[in-house]
């Protein structure tokens, strides 16, 4: 015998991002396609890489190193998708059993939690940031790879993360709120 919870769950438009997102949930959504177009470029990069160091034997000295950091980016920027339109990992056995006042309870209490954790993420990018980005004497310098190229990747890197991580939070505290007022 089974049951149907088509009562319990309402559709959802998996082609966006989730109503409770608000407005910036609506930003990420559309500023994803900048680091999807990001995943096609280092594959470009890395077509010409292969053609250029196997045909040409003339490889270059950024393919590598810049493939890395446009996926890395793209990686990080992922999470922050996946907030907005939740499609993050849950307990579905637990979660997909609930009714709906007690799932918006779940929601709010998991978004109050991604938030406060997501926020001390933003601190420990910020400890790490202060030693990438700046020198001891204050100035505002990236950390580099040390490569033949040497990039200011590293440090742009970890700058990236912290920002994300920090819009991350407020992302989290949006669902949050909008949860707790039963907004859909």
């Amino acid at each position: 015998m089974t049951e149907d919870h088509t009562d319990i769950t309402p559709p959802r438009d998996e082609g966006g991002p989730i109503p409770e997102a608000g407005w910036l949930g609506r930003v990420i959504d559309r500023v994803g396609i900048v680091f999807a177009l990001g995943i096609i470029f280092a594959m470009l990069i890395l077509i010409q890489e292969v053609v250029l160091r196997y045909f040409f034997n003339r490889p270059t000295i950024w393919a590598h190193e810049t493939t890395v950091f446009l996926s890395g980016v793209a990686f990080v920027f992922g999470g922050l998708y996946c907030t907005a339109r939740d499609s993050h990992i849950r307990v579905v056995l637990i979660y997909g059993q609930l009714g709906p006042k007690l799932r918006r309870a779940f929601d709010v209490v998991i978004s109050v939690i991604c938030g406060l954790a997501a926020a001390m993420f933003t601190w420990a990018a910020w400890i790490m940031v202060s030693r990438a980005a700046f020198t001891p004497q204050g100035d505002f310098r990236l950390e580099r790879s040390g490569s033949a190229w040497d990039p200011v990747y590293p440090g742009a890197i970890k700058v990236f993360l912290m920002l994300i991580l920090g819009i991350m939070t407020v992302q989290f505290v949006i669902l949050a709120f909008n949860y707790a007022r039963g907004r859909r």
